[in-house]
């Protein structure tokens, strides 16, 4: 068995929670019918919170100063991503989505340039980029070509982005200095009490539980709680600590080909040839920009 601390368990971890998270927008599809977005993220979360208290059954002190960098997080990568990401899909469409939410890797490095004394740019991380995104316009495309200009959705897929990579520079500041299913489970919990405000001001507190009366419905929602929540925003705290947030924010150029293989699997939806095309270019754009400058 392999040392969990080696970069190669770190690359299996990263594409473990990037799988899952993928995999979570089909269990998502089914949440929807019967809740709002906003009301599929506080259920996810609230069950989420209390799995990592099972599993790390001890407080986290008030962190004084550093608090206020917790509750950011959850706003970033909690509350406000959730909210920009799932109303940018009433305004636009998916694929606008789906294409300008995966710009996130590059956003972060940009971010990580500025932000961060140990992770610069270099022409690997834009050449990777590009061939990454050329392999996620194919395979969100899959086969039919449809695009529209929405400014409005189109901007706040963009803020959804820049969201992501905000929250990804920040944990990078905290990872290894708390344990990460602490950190992982106060991250949650500031995206919880982000969303009350949302909830309340657009009449969504009250939920309906029957839905979960179907097995099939428990079901997603515990894998959205249990792994695409508690477990994955734990293992991507370790992943950010070994890897750094460029080369593990990588991984999300996967995501769009993830999902497309989960549908077919799960629900029966097609996959073109223009999706496996898409999917050797994104890893080919993973690679590139995983490496070290100058590395041969």
């Amino acid at each position: 068995m392999k040392d969990s601390s080696s970069p190669i368990a770190a690359h299996l971890m990263a594409l473990g929670v990037a799988t899952v998270w993928a995999t979570t927008f089909v269990c998502s599809k089914q949440l929807l019918e019967f809740y709002t977005p906003m009301q599929v993220m506080f259920l996810r979360f609230l069950i989420a919170y209390l799995v990592l208290w099972l599993l790390r059954p001890r407080p986290l002190l008030f962190q004084g100063r550093e608090e206020g960098i917790l509750l950011l997080l959850g706003l970033l990568g909690g509350t406000f991503y959730f909210w920009a990401e799932n109303t940018a899909l009433q305004h636009t469409l998916a694929a606008n989505v789906s294409i300008i939410v995966a710009m996130a890797p590059i956003l972060t490095s940009i971010l990580a340039h500025f932000f961060t004394r140990d992770e610069k740019l270099n022409a690997n991380v834009w050449a990777g980029f590009a061939v990454a995104m050329a392999g996620v316009v194919l395979v969100v495309f899959n086969g039919t070509f449809v695009l529209r200009l929405s400014p409005l959705g189109d901007l706040l897929s963009l803020l959804a982005a820049l969201s992501w990579a905000g929250y990804s520079v920040l944990i990078k500041r905290l990872s290894g200095r708390y344990d990460s299913i602490l950190l992982a489970r106060r991250v949650i919990l500031y995206g919880i009490v982000t969303s009350l405000p949302l909830l309340l001001l657009r009449g969504e507190l009250s939920l309906n539980l029957h839905p979960f009366s179907e097995p099939g419905m428990l079901a997603s929602l515990l894998f959205l709680a249990v792994l695409g929540s508690a477990v994955c925003f734990a293992v991507w705290n370790i992943v950010i600590g070994r890897l750094g947030v460029v080369r593990a924010n990588n991984y999300i150029y996967l995501q769009p080909f993830i999902t497309i293989v989960a549908a077919y699997l799960l629900l029966g939806e097609p996959v073109s040839w223009m999706a496996l095309a898409g999917a050797a270019f994104i890893i080919g754009g993973v690679v590139l920009s995983g490496r070290r400058k100058g590395s041969g």
